[in-house]
């Protein structure tokens, strides 16, 4: 019976209810929001919250249907179908859809996203209960999950588009939740207008695009499908570099790589699911995605490839060294999640797309767990979130701590754990495929890595109690609603790694143009290297729990005798008060100086408002002595127009 539903179901439209049940429960609940704030609906909260989470559900068990049956009952291989819905617009013999694309990539990451999406919206409703916005909160998270959705499921380059654009804007409403508090409001600002400087690289290369299909006699109807794409790249090949390193600066923007990575930190500001869903399985992974999706492009550059892995690995260093000197629990999480992007994008620059999503997948596992375990901690502790003012919470939280004490193992690359089995296998094809510096940086950061996330441990969970005394009698373990979701995320950092071991063959039909079969796999020197990994994530998880729980006083010690590099790195190396100083500064002095003062004061309301009725009184009175009311001089001024028309036409 089952065989027979799951083959005669109609996929084309089931496709569309992926990304319908989020927005039909985003749209319920700003109805609901509406009632509440306007007429005081009491009753909201319950309808809000199991709206807001059977949206996202459906939306998950549809993907996992449309997954079941592409996959084959009978182990046929996923077959790629469009569900297009109408003519979006066109021009000469093109035309551009509304269409939905499901694939193996498209459909591992709606699984993701649906899946730990889901999951975040349950923990949600214990952690925003009491909250005056709750309905709304529940509507612009749906609203985000439908714009992510539609991103992923994308058939072509401008939907994929009006998806970017959309967890763009859901991201600037979320991380500024709490609006009244001005420095929240800001983080959203910022994410939002730094995102679109991203965007803007990514406009760019659609149209260096259109600019190079044009005239071509292109295979296919819309010249900006994924298929169009791929059969006609070879197009594009004289402007290849270019069109991907435009589209890699909008990779750049969503995925928070040097230099547009500025944002992602202060997008902790928003509520810690907001963080959890934005940092783990959506909108950061939108640039990893993109990238992959259109692996065939970025192949034709090689300079465009080592731009994306060297970027890649500077950031995920970079943001590592910062990461280790955090004492906000979620700044911690914040720079590992640029890490771990970095590390997905290295892993793309040097061919290897399937090991990128590979880590995309276990990524949205750990931190998922990470962020709803550091909110658990954020909750008991009424908003505490220095982690020198915790300590000793594995006493008070037994389910947090070990749901993320797992969590840790798994993004240190410990075996067996996620995090190992994504991580080891970037590590090894980076290395494999000969770029031995890059393997270096990315051993580097691993172990980085394991030091600030048992630091975090360490810091949070261990040791002795550094709280006040009155403050440790209100600590409690999170409600069912939270506790839940965050064991099942933590059950998947454990074995996620294990269950996703087949993606590499899974996913290989969308990466066949990017295999690269000039290297042998040389197994033992793998095996080799895996275990020299997890001895040294092992190694500096061991020196972070020695120096944060047995000698509490070497860290201070340290600091003071090397001062400056502690404050350096400490103050982020202060590139948010550079580009404040080059970029920020400037615009706004432009803007109140030379806009505002300059041309509006003075031009637009001295000329334009106050200058205009002296202009109109002016012209006024010269018209009005001209108005003598004697017919001679009329019919003389009528002479002289028709002398000046008729000179005119014959000169």
């Amino acid at each position: 019976m089952i065989q027979f539903i799951l083959k005669n179901i109609s996929m084309s439209g089931l496709i569309w209810l992926v990304v319908l049940f989020p927005l039909a429960s985003s749209a319920i609940n700003f109805f609901l929001s509406i009632l509440s704030s306007r007429f005081g609906f009491r009753r909201v909260s319950s309808w809000a919250s199991f709206i807001g989470t059977m949206g996202p559900i459906l939306s998950f068990i549809s993907v996992a249907i449309i997954f079941w049956t592409l996959t084959g009952i009978e182990g046929s291989e996923p077959v790629a179908i469009t569900g297009p819905l109408y003519q979006w617009f066109g021009f000469g013999n093109w035309q551009v859809e509304i269409g939905l694309r499901a694939d193996q990539l498209s459909q591992v990451m709606a699984l993701v996203v649906t899946g730990v999406g889901s999951l975040i919206h349950i923990y949600s409703i214990g952690y925003m209960d009491g909250d005056e916005g709750y309905a709304r909160y529940f509507a612009e998270l749906n609203l985000f999950l439908f714009f992510m959705l539609v991103l992923v499921l994308a058939d072509n380059l401008l939907l994929m588009f009006v998806g970017w654009e959309g967890v763009g804007l859901c991201s600037y409403l979320l991380i500024g939740f709490w609006f009244n508090d001005i420095e929240k409001a800001r983080a959203g600002k910022k994410a939002f207008v730094v995102n679109r400087i991203g965007d803007f690289g990514f406009i760019i290369g659609i149209f260096l695009i259109w600019n190079m299909f044009a005239g071509q006699d292109v295979i296919g109807a819309n010249p900006f499908s994924f298929e169009t794409l791929e059969r006609n790249a070879v197009f594009l090949l004289p402007l290849a570099t270019p069109i991907c390193l435009a589209l890699f600066a909008g990779a750049c923007g969503k995925s928070a790589q040097i230099p547009l990575y500025v944002w992602l930190p202060d997008a902790m500001a928003g509520p810690t699911p907001v963080s959890a869903l934005i940092h783990a399985a959506t909108m950061v992974t939108a640039g990893v995605y993109m990238v992959a999706r259109l692996n065939y492009l970025f192949i034709l550059s090689p300079f465009a490839m080592n731009t994306v892995a060297f970027i890649g690995a500077g950031t995920a260093l970079f943001a590592a060294t910062i990461g280790v000197m955090q004492k906000d629990i979620k700044k911690v999480l914040a720079y590992s999640t640029i890490s771990q992007l970095g590390y997905m994008f290295m892993a793309e620059g040097v061919g290897a797309f399937d090991a990128g999503i590979y880590h995309l997948v276990t990524h949205a596992f750990f931190k998922a767990a990470l962020f709803l375990g550091a909110g658990s901690v954020i909750h008991a502790l009424h908003g505490e979130q220095d982690l020198f003012k915790m300590g000793g919470l594995k006493k008070y939280l037994p389910g947090t701590f070990a749901a993320f004490f797992v969590a840790a193992l798994a993004i240190s690359g410990i075996w067996p754990f996620a995090g190992f089995f994504s991580k080891d296998k970037i590590l090894w094809e980076v290395y494999s495929r000969g770029y031995v510096g890059l393997w270096a940086i990315g051993f580097i950061t691993a172990g980085l890595t394991s030091f600030y996330m048992f630091r975090a441990v360490s810091l949070a969970f261990l040791g002795k109690p550094r709280m006040p005394e009155e403050k440790r009698a209100h600590i409690h373990e999170s409600s069912v609603s939270m506790l839940v979701p965050l064991v099942l995320l933590g059950l998947l950092s454990a074995a996620g790694g294990l269950l996703m071991l087949p993606i590499e063959h899974y996913l290989l039909p969308r990466f066949a143009a990017a295999v690269v079969n000039n290297f042998e796999p040389h197994k033992n020197l793998e095996n080799i290297f895996a275990i020299i990994s997890v001895f040294w994530a092992v190694h500096w998880a061991i020196v972070a729990w020695i120096i944060y729980v047995q000698k509490p006083s070497w860290p201070v010690s340290v600091a003071e005798r090397f001062r400056r590099i502690y404050k350096l790195i400490h103050n982020k190396y202060y590139i948010d008060e550079i580009y404040s100083l080059l970029i920020v500064r400037p615009i706004k002095w432009f803007t109140e100086f030379a806009l505002w003062k300059g041309l509006d004061k003075s031009v637009v309301d001295g000329v334009g408002v106050e200058g205009s009725p002296l202009v109109v009184m002016l012209f006024g009175n010269v018209a009005r002595f001209s108005q003598t009311g004697l017919a001679a001089h009329y019919l003389f001024f009528m002479v002289i127009g028709l002398c000046v028309v008729i000179g005119w036409i014959v000169l």
